[in-house]
């Protein structure tokens, strides 16, 4: 379909997104990389660019898994919430799930999954702890719109919006430990997140965190 290739096109000179490029930071040259919810297939085409990672990757919507596979990469289509279960323990050295645990029906299970399919797992997320979210929820009673949260809440596919903290907790319950994580802003600017969460909490309106499971496996 002609919006599919000219979406793909433009995908190809797009400025890489921040979370990809902070992703990109965090994995290691020549990895075994899957990428579930890869959309285009754009953080994968970073990774294979950049880091010559051995990639794969699965998402649901099939006008992106085309246009993943216009790319050149390997990218079939499922659904993060049934599929995953099918990949065999550490059949990877990253798995990443890059702004979609949000939209997923069980976060928890996804994750426990991701951490036992890859020696690694790297999340990034939108926060709906940013100033500018509580302040638009105090100001108007509503759910919030803004750029990371576009879509009003009757359409949007994000039915498990967290915080930092509450990220931070669910990695707690899961039994993983964070061996990086970092909040950033639209314009890129980083806050190094450590074991103190309010700040970032506060003004990271995305984040990354680089997890393992805390017995090494």
């Amino acid at each position: 379909m002609a919006t599919t290739d000219t979406s793909y096109a433009g995908a190809e000179t797009a400025r890489p997104r921040v979370d990809h490029l902070l992703i990109a930071e965090m994995v290691a040259t020549g990895s075994r990389v899957l990428d579930v919810g890869c959309g285009d297939g754009a953080l994968l085409q970073l990774l294979t660019d950049t880091k010559a990672v051995d990639g794969r990757g699965i998402e649901l919507n099939r006008e992106k898994v085309n246009a993943s596979v216009k790319r050149g990469l390997s990218v079939i289509q499922g659904d993060a919430d049934r599929d995953l279960a099918d990949y065999p323990d550490q059949a990877f050295d990253y798995a990443i799930l890059s702004l979609t645990i949000q939209a997923t029906r069980y976060p928890k299970t996804v994750l426990e999954h991701l951490l036992r399919i890859g020696h690694r797992a790297i999340v990034s997320f939108p926060n709906f702890g940013h100033w500018k979210i509580r302040g638009q929820l105090l100001l108007t009673g509503r759910m919030p719109m803004t750029e990371n949260l576009p879509e009003p809440w009757y359409l949007s596919p994000d039915g498990h919006l967290c915080t930092i903290k509450d990220f931070a907790d669910l990695v707690a319950i899961v039994g993983a430990e964070v061996e990086d994580a970092v909040a950033f802003n639209s314009s890129g600017t980083r806050i190094p997140i450590k074991n103190a969460w309010s700040f970032q909490n506060m003004m990271g309106e995305k984040a990354v965190f680089l997890l393992r499971r805390r017995d090494g496996r």
